[in-house]
């Protein structure tokens, strides 16, 4: 009680337009309190009706009242300023546009606290009390606050709605049950709740454990990221401590490749220069010898040359002729070295060029996505497919860039390879295909087979080990000229509709979906395959019939 005794307070002291103090408090003659300024801003606006009005309990006034200050509630007003009262923001009790209102308050309604599914009606805390009192009205259910109570009554009888017909889907009232749903399967909306909330606990279970395989899931990735990172840094300072070691092995080679060089520059050198000095010394002595001959030549006396001919120093043996010619003394160490580097190029692009993860955990954790809509929405995932060679029935010419198959009378030059398909008019793609793939395929002729296959499809064997569609490991949409059929496992399902020469292909790996598209001015589903991939697929095709036919994989832009 003393609670409520200080929300009474709060309420006698505050302005209910400006949800304040009161400043300059008047009263009214019906007894509400406001700021001055407040009604005065209020009554104003109403000045053109000629009527005045209070704004709690809309009692009107003519002519418009004046009013004098109320001096003993503003000396309360201040008093209870000085101890601490203060505003309480309106969505703390008062309802504001998004809230439910009381609909038993007057004037500025309080917001409710509960609704009442029988009484139809919301409730403040204060007149929801009876409903915790009165014993008839305990009986009442109650549930948060709702502003779509009026939708529980039926809109044609204004009763409320207590039955569900089963056959219609929807809620009715009991007159209702009488007139136009007579003999439905109907039932309370009680029993109708319980059977649904049933179902509605299974999808919350099934929900929950998928967000628990997912949290596993994420936990998984959480880890592979933590050891993909650890992995990728040791792989790091690994390759840095080798590279160093390695950089420090050729700064050492450098070293030793230059003092080699230079020791041998210097012996070298000293041998040069040896034989050098031999052919200045040798050079000096002719020189001599030269100049006493031919002093003597001069000599006018001839008993004096006689006399001194044979005194002459005898010319030293001279020594053999050098044969000069261009030295290539260190150009096989340069050459060495360039071939060193060019070898250890080779090594470093071939081995480091295709670096890989090896030995590592693959993760796939399969996300839910919705099916693509529009051709636009497909072409998103478009692929360009190839077809291989080696995997091509003897009798099947492929041009185009290997996209396209034309069935031949006569044989191919093909090799032998294991991968060929024998006995049956197939060819399968280069590349294998997971996640979200879409293609196209243009046909030409009867007889066609669009297919995606297992690349352990038998080549050779029995016609229902080999053929798409007859086995376990493939799926075929057989293109017929008036009808389409799919085939799976030897088991024919019928499709009805008009034939295109168009196909779609859409392929969702991970979540088992493989659809098959007539693709004209607008894309209409053929066939859908709901299952369980094992290995990854390769895109096929299959031409059985006269030779002309043709299926080309289409570039998609």
């Amino acid at each position: 009680m003393a609670q409520k005794g200080v929300q009474l307070d709060r309420e006698t002291f505050f302005c209910s337009i400006c949800l304040d103090l009161l400043k300059d408090p008047v009263t009214t003659s019906c007894g509400h309190n406001y700021c001055m300024n407040c009604i005065k801003s209020h009554w104003d606006e109403e000045d053109h009706k000629n009527i005045h009005s209070c704004p709690q309990c809309r009692q009107t006034f003519t002519p418009r009242p004046v009013l004098l200050k109320n001096t003993m509630l503003a000396d309360l007003v201040e008093e209870l300023k000085k101890t601490g009262l203060q505003a309480a923001p309106a969505d703390h009790c008062y309802a504001g546009a998004e809230d439910v209102a009381c609909d038993f308050c007057t004037g500025r309604k309080l917001k409710a606290h509960k609704s009442c599914l029988v009484c139809l009606m919301s409730y403040c805390d204060q007149h929801l009390q009876p409903h915790y009192d009165v014993p008839p009205l305990k009986k009442h259910k109650l549930v948060e606050p709702s502003k779509k109570l009026q939708e529980n009554i039926c809109s044609r009888h204004d009763e409320v709605m207590k039955f569900f017909c089963r056959t219609d889907q929807q809620l009715i009232c009991y007159l209702c049950l009488m007139d136009e749903h007579k003999g439905h399967d109907t039932v309370s909306a009680a029993a109708e709740r319980t059977e649904r909330q049933k179902k509605l606990e299974g999808s919350r279970l099934n929900i929950q454990q998928r967000i628990h395989d997912r949290e596993k899931d994420v936990k998984l990735l959480r880890e592979q990221v933590e050891v993909i990172n650890d992995s990728a840094d040791k792989a790091v300072e690994d390759s840095e401590k080798i590279f160093s070691e390695l950089i420090r092995l050729l700064e050492k080679r450098s070293t030793d490749v230059k003092q080699q060089v230079r020791s041998q520059q210097k012996s070298e050198v000293s041998r040069v220069k040896e034989l050098q000095e031999k052919l200045e010394q040798e050079i000096t002595e002719l020189k001599r010898n030269d100049a006493e001959l031919k002093k003597l030549s001069h000599t006018e006396d001839h008993n004096q040359f006689l006399h001194n001919y044979p005194s002459l120093s005898p010319l030293n043996q001279s020594t053999s002729s050098i044969d000069i010619c261009p030295l290539s003394y260190f150009e096989e160490v340069t050459a060495a070295v360039s071939e060193v580097r060019d070898k250890l190029q080779d090594v470093l692009r071939e081995k480091l060029t295709n670096v890989s993860l090896t030995g590592r955990t693959e993760v796939d954790v399969s996300l839910p996505q919705e099916e693509p809509k529009t051709r636009a929405d497909f072409l998103k995932y478009s692929r360009e497919i190839t077809l291989d060679p080696n995997t091509a029935y003897i009798h099947l010419l492929l041009s185009e860039g290997n996209r396209k198959a034309t069935r031949m009378r006569q044989q191919q030059s093909y090799s032998s390879h294991p991968d060929r398909f024998i006995g049956c008019s197939q060819v399968l793609s280069r590349d294998s295909l997971t996640g979200h793939c879409y293609w196209e395929v243009e046909t030409r002729g009867v007889g066609i087979c669009v297919a995606v296959a297992y690349k352990n499809i038998s080549r050779a064997g029995t016609w229902y080990e080999c053929v798409f569609g007859l086995n376990d490991k493939s799926w075929a949409l057989r293109c017929e000229k008036n009808s389409y059929s799919l085939w799976y496992n030897n088991v024919q399902t019928p499709i009805s509709g008009p034939v295109s020469s168009r196909v779609g292909v859409y392929l969702d790996h991970s979540a088992g979906i493989l659809s098959f598209y007539r693709v004209s001015e607008t894309m209409t589903l053929l066939h859908r395959v709901q299952t369980t991939f094992s290995q990854p697929l390769y895109a096929g095709l299959r031409l059985y019939y006269s030779p002309g036919g043709t299926a080309e994989f289409c570039k998609l832009k």
